[in-house]
């Protein structure tokens, strides 16, 4: 179990700002509720790794998501402890790591700044970007039903968005259980979120679905398979290299999936047709 330290304030994921409208024609003066976002630093045993821009909500889930999507842990146990602290440039997430997971990290320790939550910002090598992810398990089926109801889900659990209009979504659909959603700026944020809500969960994610509102690039298949998901499912196309590696991996890959069906570029052999 992580002990967890929040900070006593902490910035609200929403602002109302004034502005002027126009629309038709008319002006109108008033007020429009926006996203925001701020500088989130992840520090390991006092040594700063990444900063990132994001909305600054679920601080916690984004704390072991990104330790675990990143390979920087391997369990959330190996976190000892977590700190969310606030300061006047933003909020630091301090995390302590246990023995032996913190001499692996201090032998790969590195600086790098992500400054609008790019999932390849700051790294030390083309191989390092071109990470290898464990295979995922077999076994799992999805229907084409349990596809359309998990992208019909998605927008019902984005209530962040439906106030600002402008952040992303992962979500975790399984059958018969509650739908799990996660909102920020940065898509790569929002997918760690909703990895970390569920390893904290201790739900089983060999059985159910990643469901994205952005386009899969490579850094969402790296993510979702790091903690093991069978099944992505994105609403955009995904590029070339994010097929060939969920291929690799064993992750069935959906895409363009919108009200009129969907399409499967990976392993189809999961998907059933009814």
């Amino acid at each position: 179990m992580i002990t967890v330290k929040a900070a006593s304030t902490a910035p609200s994921p929403v602002q109302s700002v004034a502005r002027q409208s126009w629309r038709n024609g008319a002006a109108l003066i008033g007020e429009r509720t926006l996203a925001e976002e701020v500088p989130v630093a992840f520090s390991y045993d006092g040594a700063t790794h990444a900063v990132l821009m994001a909305t600054p909500d679920d601080l916690d889930d984004f704390a072991v998501g990104f330790s675990m999507t990143e390979g920087i842990v391997r369990h959330p146990r190996e976190i000892e402890e977590l700190n969310i602290a606030g300061c006047a440039d933003g909020i630091v997430l301090r995390m302590w790591l246990s023995g032996e997971r913190s001499d692996a990290f201090a032998a790969r320790r590195r600086r790098f700044v992500g400054p609008a939550g790019c999932g390849m910002c700051g790294l030390e090598s083309l191989a390092e970007a071109n990470r290898s992810i464990p295979r995922v398990a077999r076994g799992f089926e999805i229907g084409r039903r349990d596809i359309e109801d998990a992208v019909a889900t998605l927008p019902q659990g984005q209530t962040l968005n439906m106030r600002t209009r402008s952040v992303h979504a992962a979500a975790f659909w399984q059958r018969d259980r509650d739908f799990v959603l996660r909102e920020d700026i940065g898509r790569h944020n929002a997918l760690d979120k909703l990895a970390g809500a569920l390893l904290r969960e201790n739900r089983p994610i060999a059985d159910g679905v990643v469901v994205l509102s952005s386009r899969i690039s490579i850094e969402m298949v790296q993510k979702a398979g790091m903690i093991g998901a069978p099944v992505v499912v994105g609403i955009s196309a995904p590029t070339a290299l994010a097929v060939r590696v969920a291929d690799a991996a064993g992750i069935t890959l959906i895409g363009i999936a919108r009200d009129d069906g969907f399409e499967v570029f990976t392993h189809p052999e999961r998907f059933r047709r009814h």
